[in-house]
């Protein structure tokens, strides 16, 4: 049986995050989902630092980004990752309220793997969800060894 990988949600609407949620288990997507509200947590969840420094290891299958967070904004976030070479092969797919060409283009530059705008009906919001998250935790499968266990912390040195 194929192991459940975690699902990583940067969202800072609680109202969108209890949507995309609902539309998950509504489908039946058994993966955990951790949700994380703005840009610096994402990346602390993600390197195991700060409040999540004894977070259990791993990575997650996927992360589902709003562009528009405080501290960080997503498109920081999505430059972070896809520039480490280890985070790189992360799949990041954009949920974002965003039709504006320019940031579209700029995901696209910095390595997104799908932009999806947030429909307003609740029916086509949670179908575009249920897509998603078929598609990128149980359908796509990611090359053998692809996503390593997150590194161990370091030793401080004396």
């Amino acid at each position: 049986m194929k192991e459940l990988r975690r699902i990583l949600l940067i969202e800072d609407s609680a109202n969108d995050a209890e949507l995309i949620l609902a539309a998950l288990s509504e489908n039946h997507l058994a993966n955990e989902v951790v949700v994380v509200r703005d840009g610096e947590e994402a990346l602390d969840y993600i390197y195991r630092r700060g409040l999540f420094r004894l977070r259990m290891e791993g990575h997650p299958v996927v992360v589902l980004l709003d562009l528009k967070l405080p501290k960080i904004d997503g498109l920081e976030v999505l430059a972070e990752l896809k520039s480490d070479p280890i985070m790189r092969v992360i799949p990041v797919v954009v949920l974002t309220s965003s039709r504006e060409e320019p940031d579209l283009v700029r995901c696209y530059e910095l390595g997104v793997n799908a932009y999806v705008v947030k429909p307003l009906d609740y029916h086509e919001f949670a179908d575009a969800i249920k897509g998603v998250g078929l598609f990128w935790a149980v359908i796509n499968q990611p090359p053998v060894g692809a996503l390593p266990p997150a590194p161990h912390r370091q030793q401080e040195k004396n």
